[in-house]
């Protein structure tokens, strides 16, 4: 017959499971659970190509956004179901340039800057800026419980707007995969031409006057 264990020994035997337990969770604390984050961002942020060729728009959309595609009048939506709560997703429209200027007027740039403001939009952030050589603005606000990304991207073919939610599940990486994303964006149509930069204007010296002779 075995012989039953004494207290001192299920006691020892106690701090020994505990204390590898305690061994083992810090191990995947500290060495196993960044490495498994970082590839699993790698796997987010891949970017894979998408061409749409009726909304003139060719791009690399995120793989933890590129799941289904659903097509609808005038612009598309790619998304990836979420499996608790809401999956990101990216809605792309694209509209005619009537006006085929390859700039937004500063009126219209002036109304999203103060918008936030006007309207006590949660989070609102504008910005100005390029996307593949085009004129374009991003607006970060907040949408419910989520950061929604709005881009315009404007060429004289198109007018593009994309709108950007990073879901349920990781709001800082899934931001980041749609930004990523959005950065790649290259409308069709004639590239803006180069404006010249002002160049410096040389003042002749004045010339003396001339004296009347008496």
């Amino acid at each position: 017959m075995m012989k039953k264990l004494s207290l001192q020994a299920k006691f020892a035997l106690g701090i020994l499971v505990i204390g590898g337990g305690a061994l083992a969770a810090e191990y995947f604390v500290v060495k196993w659970y960044p490495y498994y984050r970082g590839a699993e961002a790698q796997k987010v942020l891949k970017l894979l190509p998408y061409q749409n060729a009726e909304l003139g728009i060719n791009m690399q959309v995120a793989a933890g956004i590129y799941g289904k595609v659903d097509d609808f009048p005038g612009g598309v939506r790619i998304y990836r179901p979420g499996i608790l709560g809401h999956g990101p997703s990216l809605t792309l429209t694209s509209l005619a340039n009537p006006g085929h200027s390859d700039e937004f007027s500063p009126q219209l740039l002036a109304q999203w800057e103060t918008k936030g403001t006007y309207q006590a939009i949660a989070d609102y952030r504008f910005e100005h800026t390029k996307i593949q050589e085009r004129d374009a603005a991003l607006i970060w606000q907040r949408r419910g419980p989520a950061l929604l990304l709005t881009a315009h991207i404007i060429s004289p073919d198109h007018v593009v707007e994309a709108n950007c939610l990073p879901g349920s599940s990781d709001e800082s990486l899934y931001l980041q995969a749609c930004e990523s994303s959005i950065q790649t964006i290259n409308v069709a149509g004639p590239l803006p031409q180069l404006k010249p930069e002002p160049g410096v204007l040389e003042l002749e010296p004045p010339k003396p006057a001339k004296t009347k002779r008496k």
